[in-house]
């Protein structure tokens, strides 16, 4: 089996695109989409096991991938790594900034550490990486970046750290595709609601994980988001079909913000998800629910 795209075979072929976060759920399930759709793939992360399963996986396929281990919140090693990996393939296409992670907490409980270091996980990382490819190369050479933000849109009660960063990176995506329009670099952004993928399990937390199976509730779709789903809009806006597209956001969210709280939600299954990913595994928090 391979990936199986909505997006027409050799889309990026001859390309290269950097994938941030490659090594697990979305980012994973995106390298996989460019590779199968004949991208070079350059998948980044900070551990490198993850890194070599996934490109274990997309050489099995048949995609040509290459692995670079990196924390991307530390800026000497982000321009190493980044010339590493210009040097190594002669250029990059296409920037996918979806490395990212916090932790569950309200507000009053959250150190100046924490606090900064999902900032600094969440954008400053963000920021280094797009800033050196374009420095080092996209500035002579155009290109596209996609960052992944999140569903922020009315705040982020317990995880206000990552909806800070989140609607931070938001701005930095608007004043960069202004910025770099001139060095014909587009620069957009893809904010995933809740999807079903790995990350659900990294909650260890009692009450957030009772809490994951009924996410879909709040959903007007009534389920959450597949990977593949994600990845689409991502494939979209790398693709010449966007070209005249930069500095906007698309939401993958089932339209969840618009969901006003006063109107009543109906239960329905009329939302048929799309997942054309063939080496997809349902996250354990939501095994025996419908997702």
């Amino acid at each position: 089996m391979k990936y199986d795209s909505v997006f027409k075979p050799g889309l990026f072929a001859g390309e290269t695109h950097v994938v941030t976060g490659g090594g697990s759920g979305i980012g994973r399930c995106i390298a996989h989409e460019l590779a199968a759709l004949g991208a070079h793939v350059a998948i980044v992360g900070r551990k490198a096991e993850k890194l070599d399963a996934v490109a274990a996986e997309i050489e099995e396929d048949g995609g040509s991938v290459s692995r670079h281990v990196l924390d991307i919140r530390e800026e000497d090693d982000v321009k190493r790594v980044v010339g590493e990996i210009l040097a190594g393939t002669g250029g990059v296409h296409g920037l996918v900034n979806n490395a990212g992670g916090q932790f569950p907490s309200p507000l009053a409980g959250i150190s100046a550490k924490g606090f900064e270091t999902v900032v600094r996980t969440n954008l400053t990382g963000g920021f280094l990486v797009a800033r050196e490819l374009f420095n080092q190369h996209m500035n002579k050479r155009g290109g596209n970046i996609v960052n992944i933000i999140a569903d922020m849109w009315e705040g982020m009660p317990g995880m206000g750290h990552s909806g800070a960063a989140r609607a931070g990176m938001l701005n930095l995506t608007q004043t960069a595709a202004v910025e770099w329009a001139p060095a014909g670099v587009r620069v957009n952004a893809v904010a995933p609601g809740w999807v079903a993928s790995s990350g659900l399990d990294t909650y260890t937390d009692p009450f957030v994980k009772s809490m994951i199976p009924r996410l879909k509730d709040s959903v007007p779709l009534k389920r959450l988001a597949t990977e593949a789903e994600v990845s689409s809009a991502v494939c979209f806006l790398l693709s010449p079909g966007a070209a005249f597209i930069t500095g906007d956001c698309i939401r993958v969210d089932g339209g969840a913000p618009c969901n006003s709280r006063m109107y009543p939600l109906q239960d329905h299954d009329r939302s048929k998800p799309y997942n054309g990913f063939h080496r997809y595994k349902a996250p354990a928090s939501l095994v025996g629910d419908d997702g």
